[in-house]
């Protein structure tokens, strides 16, 4: 979705205290910015969630328009109000929270005018292009007290949920390492870039973690990042750039100006980060190359771990361990893993225990309606989100960040801390449904 503002100069908007804490059953009441395919797979679940009224839409874009206002009828819906400039909507009373599935250089943009306005945010996955407007997010959800969230679904997912509830019941003993990523191929978006695909451009012109959020969510919360815990510092290197032209080439063919184009981004980029309680995380980022999907979570404690593609956990002293005889007739001891699933029934989260009562529904195996629910009954009830301003700016940071060590070979780059200090004193937030 195209971002153009209009002519006409913007009013400056002055600070919007919250409004009172809700006491009846009147409805959340939701504007959308940016109606592309993401907006679609979103009102899946936002149809399914009572108390929610969608009352108005923003795109430049009249295709995308028709498209949503068709799935609205579709579904027996009321049509909303269209706009094409996002600020008319952040000007309504009748509008307490906006989503932000828009292209990934206007999510922060349009959050921080959204909290400034009084609305509540919630803007889809992405990396971040720079600090400043990392700190101009922070700087309003301070000021305001208007919570924005990152609506990283992937925080929501069962395994993850697992892991962290058996990490803080002390399963796992002290946190040593942590793995996670983003690899998939995506080749195809090499593409798009004569559409003027924003992704594909991000994959053209840029060269660090692009996606980081999807693992990095669920690992900053097992680690309590911004709540007695920070990430201080990176290092990242990129591979060679292949794949991405490889599949330009093989669409438009060689010798052609998009066969030919070359692209910035590195088929592999490693980031590792060093947080401040002594624990280490490694970020890989791989949407160019053959391969199927993967997240590569890992958590390592000093009494266990778990593998996202071993589809396993393994506990000392709870998993099984076997003794066999080498070829010399030594004896060794093998380590097996525990399926996953065999912990379901006493560790499952809460939050995954009571999504399976309900039987709720939503996109991405439902971790999107989670997402969903969690955002929109901090906004009916006032309170602050469960991945909050200082979430999302520690996390979007890595993909500038990553950016900078590269183009320096590698260098290590401090990481902000964007609470000023508060992480020291935080407490991790508990006894809320949602909490994380």
């Amino acid at each position: 979705m195209s971002t153009r503002k209009s002519s006409a100069s913007p009013r400056a908007t002055p600070r919007t205290r919250r409004a009172p804490r809700r006491s009846g059953p009147e409805p959340v009441r939701l504007g959308i910015i940016g109606l592309g395919l993401r907006t679609e797979v979103l009102l899946v679940s936002l149809f399914a969630i009572e108390g929610v009224e969608i009352v108005g839409v923003c795109d430049v874009r009249d295709t995308a328009i028709a498209r949503i206002l068709d799935i609205f009828k579709q579904n027996g819906k009321q049509s909303p109000d269209v706009e094409r400039d996002y600020r008319r909507l952040l000007e309504r009373s009748d509008i307490d929270a906006v989503l932000v599935p828009t292209s990934w250089n206007s999510h922060l943009p349009i959050a921080t005018e959204a909290l400034q306005a009084g609305k509540y945010a919630g803007i889809e996955v992405g990396g971040a292009s720079s600090l400043n407007e990392l700190w101009r997010l922070v700087r309003a959800a301070e000021s305001t007290g208007v919570s924005c969230m990152m609506l990283e679904n992937c925080c929501y997912a069962r395994n993850e949920l697992l892991v962290l509830n058996m990490v803080r019941q002390g399963l796992f003993g002290e946190l040593i390492h942590c793995c996670g990523g983003y690899e998939h191929d995506l080749s195809e978006y090499a593409c798009l870039v004569e559409k003027g695909f924003e992704r594909s451009l991000h994959n053209r012109f840029r060269n660090g973690d692009l996606y980081p959020t999807h693992q990095l969510g669920p690992i900053a919360k097992i680690l309590d990042i911004n709540r007695g815990n920070r990430f201080l510092s990176l290092t990242s290197t990129a591979s060679k750039s292949r794949g991405m032209q490889l599949a330009a080439q093989r669409h438009y063919g060689a010798g052609t100006t998009y066969g030919d184009m070359p692209f910035n981004m590195g088929d592999i980029i490693t980031t590792v980060i060093k947080c401040a309680n002594g624990e280490t995380i490694t970020l890989t980022h791989g949407i160019a190359l053959p391969r199927p999907y993967s997240r590569n979570g890992r958590v390592q404690g000093t009494r266990g771990l778990w593998v996202e593609d071993a589809k396993g956990i393994y506990i000392d002293g709870i998993s099984p361990s076997i003794v066999k005889l080498d070829v010399a007739g030594n004896p060794y001891t093998v380590h097996k893993w525990d399926p996953v699933e065999s912990f379901y029934e006493k560790y499952d989260h809460p939050i995954w225990q009571e999504y399976r009562r309900q039987e709720m529904t939503g996109g991405h195996g439902g971790i999107d309606s989670l997402a969903l629910r969690a955002f929109i009954d901090s906004v009916r009830a006032r309170e602050e989100t469960p991945i909050d301003a200082y979430d999302v700016a520690a996390w979007m940071s890595i993909t500038c960040l990553s950016e900078q060590s590269i183009a320096m070979g590698s260098a290590p780059v401090a990481v902000p801390d964007f609470t000023d200090g508060k992480w020291v004193i935080r407490q991790r937030a508990t006894g809320g449904r949602w909490s994380l």
